[in-house]
């Protein structure tokens, strides 16, 4: 059972750092200077629950060229979802046929790309329903709950007893568009956190910037039932409810949704780990979809459609913006 995890960052070296700590072969592909990070300091993989684990340096084989998944049984492909369509074309040279890919990625498409290239191969569409946070020097930090919610296939059977002994059960769906669509619901919270610079805990207690993301997602939902598609339920409120509660005085809302704010003071979403380092972020797979979605149905999605501008804006020009300024902004 040989794993490759293809573009790990935060995502693919947490994913990929559990398997490995918990004993399962991985072979980590990305980028050199986190190569020489994890050769120098190894890999440390805590969570919200308490958990730290380790794997020394020696014991961790990350690779940078496309040809370290030749092997592969079992690819996750976690790069940005920019480089989806260039990262399947990479793997379609190099892996075996029958080798099964699972896209662990934000965004709605990028299983399609990927199965559109990879003819030769088994390819799943996962998601990763909780936040990661690079606290740099190998240290990977997994700030809020959740299993990993994956497309229901005969061919992950051999897999299914090391994704649950490295304490990241696969939770399997027969129809994953819905719960792609829940979790992007949920997403549309990164611009709103990247551009208010505070830690999510921060951010989701305070109404204004619970305003802002309830705008986003009220816009979205109505296109969602122009659609005829209705989002999975994946937490344990139905998200259609999820406005009306981001909308509450804060005293309501620590109440009611207590567990939302049960998370680890330094969780942070990875478009704001983006900015900080100056890459373009995800924006375009996040509300931008919407902003497509919109278009298709002959509509607009003017709440989307501002923070997909304004972050491309904080992505050359980044400041701090208070949650009445945003949610002003918004509004107009």
């Amino acid at each position: 059972m040989r794993i490759v995890v293809y573009g790990a960052g935060g995502i693919g070296c947490y994913v990929g750092g559990r398997l490995a700590a918990s004993g399962s072969p991985v072979t980590f592909v990305g980028r050199p200077r986190m190569a020489a990070e994890l050769a120098t300091h190894g890999l440390r993989l805590t969570d919200y629950l308490g958990a730290d684990l380790r794997v020394e340096p020696g014991a961790v084989r990350y690779e940078t060229a496309p040809g370290a998944a030749a092997e592969a049984d079992l690819v996750l492909v976690t790069v940005k979802s920019a480089a989806t369509a260039t990262a399947a074309d990479e793997l379609a040279g190099v892996l075996k046929p029958g080798a099964l890919v699972v896209s662990f990625q934000n965004g709605i498409r990028n299983g399609t790309i990927l199965a559109e290239r990879l003819t030769e191969q088994r390819v799943l569409t996962g998601m990763v329903p909780f936040n990661v946070l690079n606290s740099g020097g190998g240290h990977f930090h997994q700030g809020t709950e959740g299993a990993l919610d994956i497309q229901r296939d005969a061919a992950l059977t051999p897999y299914v007893a090391a994704f649950e002994q490295a304490g990241l059960p696969l939770k399997q769906h027969h129809d994953i568009l819905p719960v792609q669509w829940a979790k992007l619901l949920l997403n549309l919270n990164n611009p709103i956190n990247a551009l208010a610079d505070v830690p999510l805990r921060d951010e989701l207690s305070d109404r204004a910037y619970r305003r802002c993301l309830a705008a986003a997602q009220a816009e979205t939902l109505e296109l969602l039932a122009a659609k005829g598609l209705e989002p999975a339920q994946i937490l344990r409120v139905p998200m259609r409810r999820f406005p009306m509660i981001l909308r509450l005085p804060s005293f309501l809302f620590r109440r009611l949704a207590a567990s939302m704010l049960a998370i680890d003071p330094l969780a942070r979403t990875s478009m704001w780990e983006d900015l900080q380092a100056g890459r373009t972020t995800e924006i375009d797979y996040l509300n931008g979809e919407v902003v497509r979605l919109a278009s298709e149905l002959g509509r607009t999605a003017p709440v989307n459609a501002r923070l997909v501008e304004l972050i491309r804006s904080a992505e050359t020009n980044r400041r701090p913006w208070s949650g009445p300024e945003l949610l002003r902004e918004l509004q107009g």
